[in-house]
């Protein structure tokens, strides 16, 4: 048996011990991807229902809500890769992004009032009440 220690010390340095990533990281970081996913297929089924249903102003707001869609699926894949990386490689940075949502919430906004816009101007243009 040796009598030298496992480990060894020295004055000034730090010594780095593996640390263990709980599953429950990962998962969360997979329910957050769906969650997205799932705002994004709502907002796509709203400018099916519009591309579908509407007339020519839906059918240019909906080109827009499905542009908006695509970003947020895109944004979000792009997201859960980058967080499940940092996850892999142990990083202890936050995983947060306050720049993607932001982004996405204005864009969201900016269809809205596009839609709102058109949809009175197309009433004052055709006279109708």
């Amino acid at each position: 048996m040796s009598t030298q220690p496992l480990l060894n010390y020295t004055q000034n340095k730090p010594i780095a011990l593996p640390t263990r990533v709980e599953p429950k990281v990962f998962f969360a970081n997979e329910r957050t991807y769906l969650s997205w996913l799932n705002f994004s297929v709502v907002i796509g089924a709203l400018a099916i229902g519009m591309l579908n249903f509407g007339d020519r102003v839906s059918f240019i707001s909906a080109f827009f809500f499905t542009i908006v869609a695509m970003a947020t699926m895109f944004y979000a894949t792009i997201t859960y890769h980058w967080r499940a990386k940092s996850i892999r490689k142990r990083g202890q940075a936050g995983f947060d992004d306050r720049f993607g949502p932001t982004m996405l919430a204005i864009a969201l906004f900016a269809v809205v009032v596009v839609n709102f816009v058109l949809r009175i101007t197309d009433r004052a243009k055709h006279g109708s009440p």
